[in-house]
């Protein structure tokens, strides 16, 4: 007689499968991956990023040996040029519009970055620092934007729970909110800290437009909310990356999501270096700490841009189907 885990089975919102948890891993003290078996000894991944996003779990992905994910009838993922094509215009996809909110942010940031870099170039375009700050509010405000939509999708993903699960519930509707409380879920906790972060450099950048500030008023309404924000921004990219290693660090090159988080986590890193050498001292700017914290402003800009654009062919490769065949 045949072992029922080897033969393929179709598992989509219709069906009623229970299950319990076999395996949960994770950074501690969170669950970032599961493993789920019903009666049939048939198993069901549970990888926490793409749970959350609504992304396809590829069979690379899972642990190897355990089972094989591939797509059923209605097609294979795209891959390569055609993913980068395809996910170039998805604007009915909520994670479309997170991605190229963060890249317009990101751009907005690099030009006012540059040009703070150039004070030639500032001239020749006969542009004054207050253009210049007025580029890094507009930047704010999409970076905002972009993160409130990450922490809606958060906050609305289904939830598996602890032990028994239903699968046939794993896309029950479910009434929307739009905010949440889930600080035991690294993937919500991640997206909120980021949110706040993003409305902390609102204010920075607003503030950093006004005139005639003292040194103290500067450093109150303008470095303290960088500072914070940097600080948020930072604990809110490591999160994320543990959510896509299960571990506290891991080297996953071959791993896609791992590379958005991880260039998303450099840009966290560079804004926060920015954020310390933005400190106005009561003996006046240093102009070297400003270009010094520009140039890092520059450097956070570009990783989070490449982040959120190497997010399109995450969303394309691993898009998920309407049912999967495991096996």
């Amino acid at each position: 007689m045949s072992d029922p885990s080897d033969h393929p089975r179709s598992c989509d919102a219709s069906q009623s499968c229970d299950a319990e948890c076999v395996e949960a891993r994770g950074a501690w003290p969170f669950v970032t991956y599961r493993v789920y078996q019903d009666v049939d000894r048939l198993r069901w991944f549970w990888i926490s990023r793409h749970h959350r996003k609504g992304l396809w779990v590829p069979s690379k992905v899972a642990e190897a040996g355990f089972a094989e994910a591939a797509f059923s009838e209605e097609g294979n993922p795209p891959r390569g040029i055609q993913a980068l094509l395809v996910s170039a215009w998805q604007p009915r996809k909520l994670n479309w519009w997170i991605s190229i909110l963060f890249a317009v942010g990101s751009l907005l940031f690099m030009a006012a970055s540059l040009l703070g870099l150039s004070p030639g170039l500032m001239s020749f375009l006969h542009l004054g620092v207050g253009q210049v700050n007025a580029t890094f509010f507009t930047g704010s405000i999409p970076f905002t934007i972009a993160a409130y939509l990450q922490l809606f999708q958060a906050a609305n993903a289904s939830a598996f729970g602890d032990g028994e699960i239903h699968v046939g519930e794993l896309r029950a509707s479910k009434r929307l909110v739009m905010f949440g409380w889930q600080p035991s879920n690294v993937g919500w906790l991640s997206s909120v800290l980021q949110f706040f972060g993003t409305v902390l450099f609102n204010f920075n950048t607003f503030d950093a437009m006004l005139p005639s500030l003292s040194w103290f008023q500067q450093d109150l309404m303008i470095w303290v909310p960088n500072l914070i924000g940097s600080i948020l921004f930072l604990a809110s990219g490591y999160l994320a990356f543990i959510e896509v290693c299960h571990k506290h660090w891991a080297w996953e090159l071959g791993n896609l999501s791992w590379w958005v988080v991880f260039t998303n986590m450099l840009g966290c890193v560079a804004f926060m270096i920015s954020a310390l050498f933005a400190i106005v001292l009561p003996g006046g700017v240093n102009v070297a700490a400003v270009t010094v914290s520009i140039a890092f402003t520059l450097s956070g800009a570009i990783g989070f841009l490449v982040g959120s654009l190497l997010m399109l062919p995450e969303m394309s490769i691993q898009a998920k189907p309407s049912s999967l065949i495991v096996q």
